[in-house]
């Protein structure tokens, strides 16, 4: 393997400056080693024993020293130059250098106190980490200063661009961890610089730490040449500075000169475009090679540990069974020399403590890693301003997200001075009938603009790019740094971030229990383009599963909407962008579709989440109706009122109540969701008895997952989306799962009781539209008039 030389000259910072400098970053090894491992004995004051071991040790300490070793030198840069930084630590097991890093710089013991800068806080410090009761090992909610878990790899940098959009004088240093590197979603982050204006928003420094390993392996960038690594980052448009070695000396003397040389030039790159300069900059990265587990035990064993994945998790695991493990242990506490940073007391010594910024410039107190504390309220235009005038029910179709498209493109006009609003997806705001959007902004764009391309400006304030990791992280990061968005996408392959929201509502969940932690913009999505509808694109766009998954959550974080026409899309949408600390779905055809509901009845019913809609039902108030129609979703919806309609005409004396759902979660009892209805009131809704046939959006079994603890539980049938599907056409795939008005009038008729043998040639007349159906279909290509122009009949 070639020698690796590092581009930048020496620093020319005196012997003692760095000296100080390699002090403060033993004192955070110091402190990272004893969270691992010790209960007692905090200062080594005695002898190691094993009850001053922890009894289960967990942690991580490879890639630690290397963090630590970052922080200290970005201290160095915030005071020299009067910076705002955070620091986005990727790394996922990195939590024992943040907290140590957090606490020697003192935001750590002023949120919790009871983490006193003294010997006996420094004991709570170590025996908390890890520990029942305690904190996590990763760099979470708990963690001051983080807005990043990393507990799943790959999303530091798309976070940390996040976090820079729009924050013009906010600098995120990003620590990309050689195994995280690895990750699909971070190797598409490197090209979020081509949305990154110098001009307007602040800057990312990427630090790509390779230490060689992760858990039991090499990694494959730290395997790869230098040569390798400036082509590849060069390609991606950044300029590598290496920084490389092992003796602490001279590292700190490389890191510094090269944190001189990168922020020189991100001040450049900023000075140039807010004079009105052009041209897309090459912006500074980091490449740091350092051992793994460095400054740790060389061997333990006799097996190699510093350098080498062994020194991954755990470095020396049987201290207190093992005599020999254990004095290992105290010899490298004691090589960092504590009595040499700590006074008696147990504080960081006074020339050490000058060495941290002050304030909110210590990056564990910069107020853009608690957004909460920076949010600002959305202005929102009135959504009176857009309300579709329904005329008779029914009768007109409008595409609803075309409609709610108007409104955010005045957000966007509201919120256009704060800068603090944006909309994110993948190449569809077009698609999904929100191009009205682009009468206000355009699309972000650094890279070259050609004449003839459309709505692409360096200004814009649509971020399109076809990964929907890339979307979800930058919408995560510009939310939990105090900004507002959407994210519109897709139903079907929402799923590929899945796991991204999984952390996001986790991450939440957290920190709505901490008093110092400030409610943050919820994470709203708009799915469409849904399963219904996938006219052109068939089978493998047709998933409505994202709502089960998020269904799983803490009833207090998720909320799942299904609005069924313009006006209600309007007044979810409206108020999901007003709410906080949640995470919002909202699910919404694009398609041409009835529209129902007035603005004031629309305003009633999505309060309600639930409501009978009496205008369609055609019930004795005096009796109980025989079967309960019930939907949730456009599609759904439409159907059931197409059932009932026809089963009005074929069986006028049947009679039946029709009910909406909106507000999905509604349907949990009260005890489990807050938006859920008393059982009283649901029973009054749905019955103790009748038959409930439910029109469903999704997968059916949600709905009994939902209502499995009502009264009525065992009448409600539910239909959905049950894995049949192909390019076909709109009717056609509601035919093929069984949501049709046929099969739901069919489904009607058996399950009321008596009926189906009054009625079977009614139940002939419906079967032999279905075979109609299938017969058009097939030979047309496009659904039989009656389907087509089907509209609720006039009253």
């Amino acid at each position: 393997m070639e020698q690796h030389a590092s581009n930048t000259v020496p620093s020319t910072l005196s012997g003692a400056d760095l000296a100080l400098l390699d002090r403060y970053w033993r004192a955070a090894n110091y402190l990272s080693v004893g969270q691992i491992y010790l209960l007692d004995n905090p200062l080594l004051r005695e002898p190691l024993k094993p009850e001053h071991i922890k009894p289960r040790l967990l942690g991580h300490w490879g890639t630690t020293p290397g963090l630590n070793f970052i922080y200290v030198h970005l201290n160095r840069m915030i005071r020299a130059r009067d910076l705002d930084i955070i620091y986005m630590c990727g790394p996922g097991h990195g939590g024992p250098g943040m907290v140590a890093n957090t606490y020697l710089e003192g935001t750590y013991s002023e949120i919790y106190p009871d983490i006193s800068e003294d010997a006996d806080g420094m004991q709570k410090l170590f025996r908390q980490f890890s520990f029942p009761g305690g904190i996590p090992s990763h760099a979470a909610p708990e963690t001051p200063g983080s807005i990043h878990e990393g507990g799943e790899l790959g999303y530091a940098l798309v976070h940390a661009y996040g976090a820079a959009f729009d924050n013009p004088e906010l600098t995120v240093a990003c620590v990309v961890g050689d195994g995280e590197a690895e990750t699909g979603p971070l190797a598409a982050s490197w090209h979020s610089n081509k949305f990154l204006n110098p001009a307007r928003d602040g800057a990312v420094l990427p630090i790509l730490h390779l230490n060689g390993y992760k858990i039991a392996n090499p990694t494959i960038l730290a395997r790869a040449s230098n040569a390798d690594l400036r082509d590849l980052f060069q390609g991606y448009g950044y300029q590598p500075f290496f920084v490389e070695g092992h003796e602490p000396a001279d590292m700190h003397s490389k890191m510094a000169a090269a944190f001189d040389a990168v922020f020189d030039q991100i001040r450049d790159i900023q000075a140039k475009a807010r004079s009105g300069g052009a041209g897309t900059p090459r912006w500074p990265m980091i490449v740091l090679r350092s051992p793994k587990g460095w400054t740790g035990p060389k061997e333990v064993d006799g097996k190699k540990v510093e350098g080498f994945w062994r020194a991954h998790q755990v470095p020396v695991s049987n201290c207190r069974g093992d005599d020999g493990h254990r004095k290992i242990l105290e010899d490298w506490m004691r090589s960092y020399e504590p009595e040499n940073l700590f006074d008696a007391d147990g504080r960081l010594k006074d020339d050490l403590q000058a060495l941290a910024p002050k304030g909110n410039r210590r990056m564990g107190a910069n107020p853009h890693a608690n957004g909460g504390l920076l949010r600002k309220e959305l202005s929102v235009p009135n959504i009176g301003d857009y309300e579709i005038k329904i005329g008779d029910r029914g009768s007109q179709a409008v595409q609803s997200t075309e409609i709610f498209g108007q409104y955010l493109r005045d957000v966007l006009k509201l919120n256009a001075k704060n800068a603090n609003f944006r909309i994110f997806g993948p190449d569809e705001t077009d698609s999904n009938r929100l191009g009205s959007v682009f009468e206000a902004t355009d699309r972000v764009w650094m890279e070259n603009i050609e004449p003839y391309d459309v709505h692409l400006s360096r200004d814009g304030r649509v971020m399109e790019v076809l990964s929907e990791h890339l979307c979800q992280g930058w919408l995560e990061g510009y939310l939990l740094t105090g900004r507002h968005g959407l994210f519109s996408c897709y139903e079907a392959f929402i799923h590929i971030v899945d796991s991204m929201f999984n952390q996001h509502a986790k991450w939440l969940k957290v920190t709505r229990e901490l008093a110092w932690r400030k409610p943050i913009s919820s994470l709203n999505y708009l799915l469409t383009s849904h399963v219904w509808r996938q006219d052109h694109n068939g089978f493998s766009h047709q998933d409505p599963g994202f709502v089960d998954l998020v269904a799983n959550k803490k009833a207090d974080i998720v909320r799942i909407y299904l609005p069924p026409d313009a006006n209600t899309l309007l007044w979810v949408g409206d108020h999901c962008l007003k709410t906080y600390d949640r995470v919002n779905v909202i699910v919404a055809g694009k398609q041409p579709e009835p529209q129902y509901l007035t603005m004031d009845e629309a305003i009633k019913h999505c309060k309600a989440g639930i409501g009978i809609w009496e205008w369609a039902s055609n019930e004795d108030n005096t009796i109980a109706p025989d079967v309960i129609m019930a939907c949730a979703g456009d599609v759904p919806t439409m159907e059931t009122l197409a059932a009932v309609s026809l089963l009005r005409e074929m069986i006028p004396d049947m009679k039946m109540r029709v009910v909406n759902v909106v507000d999905l979660l509604a349907l949990q009892a009260k005890e489990q969701h807050p938006h859920g209805l008393e059982h009283g009131e649901f029973d009054r809704i749905f019955t103790k008895d009748k038959p409930v046939i439910f029109a469903y959006h999704g997968y059916p079994y949600l709905i009994h997952r939902l209502t499995y603890k009502r009264t009525n539980h065992e009448n409600i049938h539910v239909r959905g989306f049950i894995e049949e599907g192909t390019t076909t056409t709109p009717f056609d795939m509601t035919v093929l799962n069984e949501l049709d008005r046929f099969h739901l009038a069919i489904e009607a008729i058996e399950r009321v009781p008596g009926l189906k043998e009054k009625v079977p040639d009614v139940l002939d007349r419906l079967h032999l539209k279905l075979a109609e159906h299938h017969a058009y279909v097939r030979e047309y290509g496009e659904d039989m008039p009656e389907v087509r122009n089907w509209k609720w009949p006039a009253s």
